[in-house]
């Protein structure tokens, strides 16, 4: 399919452009399903977030009509939103009178094995670090280089997913992915407010449990508490929920809290 720029079919993009050069910029990868986007509403807000916070100006109501109508396009698989803060010339500082730039690219959904989901993954123990900026803390921002780095460290098939640690050893978070432990019946989620992207499955995971009757905990998790977990899953809008059975001598079952959620997500994906 055809992407688009500012809601126009285009193969080109300005070489001025400041997502380009600097990362000035965040996306959103959105599972589509029956020309439908899923949990728009949650990507949408924290796209609207991550503006207001680098004070990049969006007709938001804009851009959901364009991402509709892509999806509506596309029918099945996976679309990626990326919006940029536009063209500048040399330099650091952001031209005020540059218009924020809206693209869609389209594709077919990945194929994962549905052994990850069915029988849980192994983690990568990435020695890649994820740097302290609290003021990006939670972005899903065009800069991805810890990640593209972390992702270089393994290219077995053993290995779905790689854990990522901050420069103090706490555990933050998948290359692609949320992370939770199940400790004692406790749902638990490392706290991003240092570094990590919030995605969008773990909002929903949080916000399905509030009302229920599991206890959730968003706290620091150092690495060496992961052998005290009962279960351990990661999680994200396009795959839904992993459970994790394996890291480095690490290993769990794939607990009843894990099913019950993975059929929460599942639910949700396949709408």
């Amino acid at each position: 399919m055809d992407s688009w720029v500012d809601g126009q079919p285009a193969d080109a993009l300005s070489l001025k452009d400041r997502g380009l050069a600097y990362g000035d910029g965040l996306f959103e990868t959105v599972a589509v399903r029956g020309g439908q986007p899923l949990l728009l509403d949650r990507h949408l807000a924290r796209l609207a977030d991550g503006c207001s916070r680098l004070a990049i100006a969006t007709d938001q109501e804009l851009i959901r009509s364009e991402l509709l109508a892509y999806a509506a396009a596309l029918g099945d698989g996976v679309l990626k939103l990326i919006v940029t803060r536009g063209d500048s010339l040399r330099g650091y500082a952001p031209d005020p009178s540059a218009q924020a730039r809206r693209i869609l690219l389209g594709g077919p959904a990945a194929a994962y094995p549905a052994a990850h989901g069915e029988q849980g993954v192994r983690l990568f123990p990435c020695t890649t670090r994820l740097s302290r900026q609290p003021l990006l803390a939670g972005l899903k921002h065009l800069n991805r280089l810890e990640q593209v780095i972390a992702r270089s460290e393994w290219q077995d098939t053993e290995h779905a997913e790689g854990l990522m640690l901050d420069q103090a050893g706490r555990v933050i978070e998948g290359v692609f992915s949320n992370l939770f432990i199940v400790r004692d019946g406790v749902l638990i989620t490392p706290d991003l407010k240092r570094c990590g992207v919030a995605g969008v499955m773990r909002a929903e995971i949080l916000f399905q449990t509030e009302s229920s009757a599991i206890p959730v905990q968003i706290t620091d998790i150092p690495l060496e508490q992961l052998q005290w977990a009962d279960e351990v899953f990661v999680c994200n809008s396009v795959y839904g929920i992993w459970p994790v059975r394996a890291y480095a001598a690490l290993h769990w079952p794939v607990g009843p809290l894990t099913r019950k959620l993975q059929t929460i997500a599942r639910a949700l994906l396949d709408a």
